[in-house]
């Protein structure tokens, strides 16, 4: 009789779960709109190449800012425009801040201190520690006359490459970048100016990058594919997973070990050299026996992985933006024109000196082309993928747990045209920038607590080298029948970073008291 009433209330505790899950399952909202995918693979083979293009479609054929779809069983939400970004990645950024794990960059190659996530030695460290470190080390004000000095020495240092070789300009912007990085990162002294540690970053991103493409890699998706031998038909991604581990240790050890070497040789200020110097400082003042005492919060390791994803992410956005910017007054001579204008009345009293920091504000039209360039073609039109940690809801829709959210604002945000290139949309009537209207970086540097620590390093190297190339330089199409080069293409793309496939084009002094101007920069700032 016992026996047969607790088999009754287990059958109707059983019979309650399912009626109670039914009727949640009923009354919960709605899922967004989005394309019906396949069995098993879902959307996938929509989203592995420059997914944005297609979710921007499915944005304008549902009419919704917010849009579902589904990678081989992984939910994903797309975000199409900033208010429905600031709702979700911004004011609830306690639930959409989570990283989802990128087994193909993290585990495989080893790229895991990219995404905060630490050695299991250090797994007692909050994942904060990396953003803290780097924004104690990095502080806006703290670097401001650094970064300034940094950027105005690589800018000048720019034109002259560019007045001496100008058929080498992607190779001079990416050593414009590199110079600004590595100075601020690991210090002047150590590695400013040597092609090989450049390349090691360039190859660093475009690997990073393209691993993290959403559905890129079938193992992301499939992660019991991890166990599959390299010699596998079909296992090619484990090849390039052992490249890509062996190019992240290269990437923390070599230059972080080169500026341990040279410390004592490195006057100028730079992260790692101060970050190793105060944690000796905090290390010889404690009893402690561990590496790094009771008072830090962080170690060497630290150091070198922060080190390290400065590096990366510093060059090649940064170069990226400079070439977009090259191809934009290539496309657009009026832009061109009407920016050097302005320039010109800043030059006129500056007695034969280039644009400087302090020109800024005067400035609001290159101001609007710099906006503008970032805008238009952006250096990571989706960005990182978020992942929400817990079931959520918005404007009637169900988002549900473990979905990756991404922010893909860049299009729908500055209005009906958002191909055509015009600075003109950030300005008012009078001239002036129109503080109305949202800035790039607010979109193409991240959301939420996961945006970019050191966006501030970057638009300040893209605005001194823009201003410095409209003094100095005409910029436009290639006349040269000899030159076999490709034609300058908007929408001839390519890479994880969406950076525009190589285009002949003609740089050359705007006189020859421009090039006289360029040829005097060392002298002239040699002191400063």
């Amino acid at each position: 009789m016992l026996s047969s009433l607790l088999l009754t209330a287990f059958v109707a505790a059983l019979c309650g779960l399912w009626l109670a899950s039914h009727l949640r399952a009923k009354v919960r909202p709605p899922l967004p709109p989005g394309p019906r995918g396949w069995p098993l693979v879902g959307n996938l083979f929509s989203s592995i190449s420059r997914p944005w293009e297609p979710w921007m479609q499915w944005s304008r054929q549902y009419d919704s800012d917010i849009i579902y779809s589904n990678l081989a069983g992984t939910p994903v939400i797309v975000l199409s425009a900033l208010c429905a970004t600031e709702a979700l990645l911004e004011k609830r950024s306690a639930i959409y801040s989570d990283r989802p794990t990128a087994l193909m960059a993290g585990e495989l190659m080893g790229w895991n201190f990219l995404f905060g996530e630490l050695p299991i030695h250090l797994s007692a460290i909050s994942k904060r520690t990396h953003r803290r470190l780097f924004n104690q080390e990095v502080p806006l004000n703290a670097t401001k006359h650094e970064l300034r000095t940094s950027a105005r020495v690589a800018a000048h240092s720019l034109l002259r490459r560019l007045l001496n070789g100008p058929q080498g300009y992607r190779g001079h912007l990416n050593g414009f970048a590199g110079e600004i990085i590595i100075s601020l990162t690991y210090g002047a002294d150590t590695v400013v100016g040597e092609a090989p540690y450049l390349a090691l970053s360039q190859q660093a991103a475009r690997i990073v990058t393209d691993a993290l493409v959403p559905g890129r890699f079938l193992v992301d998706l499939l992660p019991v594919l991890r166990y599959v031998p390299e010699w596998f038909p079909g296992a090619g991604f484990q090849t390039l997973a052992r490249e890509g581990k062996k190019l992240a240790e290269m990437i923390r050890e070599v230059p972080f070990t080169d500026t341990k070497r040279k410390m004592a040789s490195i006057a100028q200020p730079c992260f790692t050299v101060n970050a190793l110097l105060a944690l000796d400082s905090s290390s010889s003042s404690s009893q402690s026996t561990f590496k790094s005492s009771p008072s830090s919060y962080y170690d060497e390791s630290t150091v070198k992985n922060v080190a390290a994803m400065m590096y990366i992410a510093g060059v090649d956005p940064i170069a990226h933006t400079l070439v977009v910017f090259i191809l934009a007054m290539v496309l657009n001579p009026q832009v061109l024109k009407k920016a050097q204008g302005e320039v010109d009345v800043i030059l006129e009293g500056k007695r034969g000196e280039l644009p400087d920091f302090d020109d800024e504000e005067a400035l609001p039209y290159a101001a609007a082309v710099v906006r503008e360039v970032i805008r238009w073609r952006p250096v990571a039109p989706i960005g990182a993928p978020h992942r929400l940690s817990t079931d959520d809801e918005y404007q009637g829709y169900h988002l549900p747990a473990g979905s990756l959210v991404f922010g893909n604002a860049w299009r729908k945000l500055y209005g009906s045209d958002p191909e055509a290139f015009k600075p003109e949309r950030f300005l008012l009537a009078n001239s002036t920038l129109n503080a109305a209207i949202p800035h790039p970086e607010t979109i193409v540097f991240g959301f939420g607590r996961r945006i970019c620590p050191g966006r501030h390093i970057a638009m300040s190297a893209i605005w001194i080298a823009v201003v410095s190339m409209l003094a100095t330089f005409d910029i436009s199409r290639c006349t040269d029948p000899q030159d076999k080069g490709e034609e300058p293409n908007e929408t001839a793309f390519g890479g994880g970073l969406h950076t525009p496939l190589p285009f002949k084009c003609s740089i050359v002094p705007r006189s020859a008291e421009a090039a006289d101007l360029v040829r005097a920069t060392p002298a002239m700032y040699s002191s400063r």
